[in-house]
């Protein structure tokens, strides 16, 4: 079986070096084209600037998209599945955008669309859930999305370095980009987490304008610190639950125990769950990113096609109603200002340097969040565990807070 790679960064290069290595040999796969920008060298005979080169070639029997971003693997992703080829991704902005629009490409032109690597990286997290919903319904979804995030969290919590610190440390392994805004402010785990949820419930998550999402950007080793002395562990989570006709999802920081496994999921590593009627509670745990880690979810979908293995069929199809109040939490806020009036209705309380705010929405608490960081760009919230300790201190009476 022939593959085209279209780019030759980390994914490209992943690729391409396992389809080389002996015990891949042996399946029979080889690369026929290399898709780079017309600006890069030509080192392998392989390599191409021309898409058209790639797409009309009989030959070709695979495109792996690994250039990232929206355009052009947009377009050439749809042109190579309405040129017959079969499309494998890694690229989750992509996906999360346009999942059903390639789907219906791929089954209009007979031919595959895997994308495992999208998310979770080499963890087989796609696969699990695709499992899991052959028998149950999958009622929630959780877990540490971005293996940068939490390798800047843990470091933080090791080392007691500040969040500037440990980035630069993450920019200089290249755990992060130049440009880490994708990471910290929680566009990649909303990216992953929508497919997740389209998956999971066959929806078509189409305005993403709706979607919470709160990084870490603003975290201090203070904030750390804090959670640590009471005996809580910070992570950017993102999380999605259904219940009957409606759904709702959030991407935001949260605490957890000291004993719980994601309080102890390590460096850039994934721990993401889901929950079903029958398996109930699933865990899936692993690299989340990296070259190898990655290039092998690719490769594992290449011999699923090779093989003839059929993932699960979805059309995305189900309509459901997003319910940002579905689901309510206790919060902690940290801000220079005083922003108790906001949160009147929530009984707010104090612990220490944070306000306490009790049972509010996830989409009520970021639509208050929102208009605190217009006037304090610093300010930082964070989701706690139910019945948690820190939720139980001296209360503000509603005077007090409208005062």
């Amino acid at each position: 079986m022939k593959v085209a790679i279209l780019g030759f960064g980390t994914v490209g290069k992943g690729v391409y070096e396992i389809i080389k290595k002996a015990n891949i040999q042996t399946q029979n796969l080889s690369v026929s084209h290399i898709f780079i920008r017309k600006s890069r060298e030509r080192i392998l005979p392989q390599m191409t600037p021309d898409i058209d080169e790639i797409v009309n070639d009989d030959q070709t029997d695979v495109v792996v998209e690994a250039l990232g971003g929206i355009e052009p693997a947009h377009e050439f992703i749809l042109k190579a599945l309405n040129h017959g080829k079969h499309v494998i991704t890694a690229n989750k902005a992509v996906i999360a955008k346009y999942l059903k629009e390639f789907t219906d490409a791929a089954d209009a032109n007979n031919v595959k669309f895997y994308f495992e690597a999208s998310v979770g990286g080499g963890i087989p997290w796609i696969q699990g859930l695709e499992k899991a919903l052959r028998i149950d319904s999958v009622n929630s979804i959780s877990g540490i999305f971005n293996g940068t995030s939490n390798f800047i969290l843990d470091q933080m919590s090791r080392n007691g370095q500040s969040f500037s610190e440990v980035l630069s440390k993450a920019q200089e392994l290249g755990y992060a980009e130049a440009d880490p805004s994708a990471d910290i402010d929680g566009i990649d785990v909303a990216n992953k987490l929508c497919i997740s949820a389209d998956i999971a419930y066959n929806i078509n998550i189409q305005d993403r304008s709706k979607l919470p999402v709160f990084g870490i950007r603003n975290i201090k080793s203070s904030d750390v610190k804090f959670f640590e002395k009471n005996g809580y562990s910070v992570k950017l989570i993102g999380r999605t639950h259904q219940k009957g006709n409606k759904f709702d999802y959030v991407v935001e920081p949260t605490l957890f125990l000291s004993h719980t496994l994601e309080a102890n999921t390590p460096d850039n590593y994934n721990l993401i769950s889901l929950n079903g009627d029958t398996i109930g509670k699933l865990d899936f745990f692993g690299q989340g990113a990296g070259m190898f880690p990655t290039a092998n979810a690719v490769v594992q979908d290449l011999l699923d096609i090779k093989e003839e293995k059929d993932h699960l069929k979805r059309d995305f199809n189900n309509e459901m109603e997003y319910s940002p109040e579905l689901t309510k939490n206790d919060y902690l806020v940290r801000s220079n200002e005083n922003v108790a009036s906001l949160f009147k209705d929530y009984a707010p309380s104090k612990k220490d340097d944070y306000l306490v705010i009790h049972q509010i929405s996830t989409g009520e608490m970021h639509r208050i969040m929102k208009s605190i960081l217009k006037v304090d760009h610093a300010a930082f919230m964070v989701s706690l565990p139910s019945n948690s300790s820190l939720a139980g201190d001296s209360s503000i009476s509603k005077q007090e807070a409208v005062a």
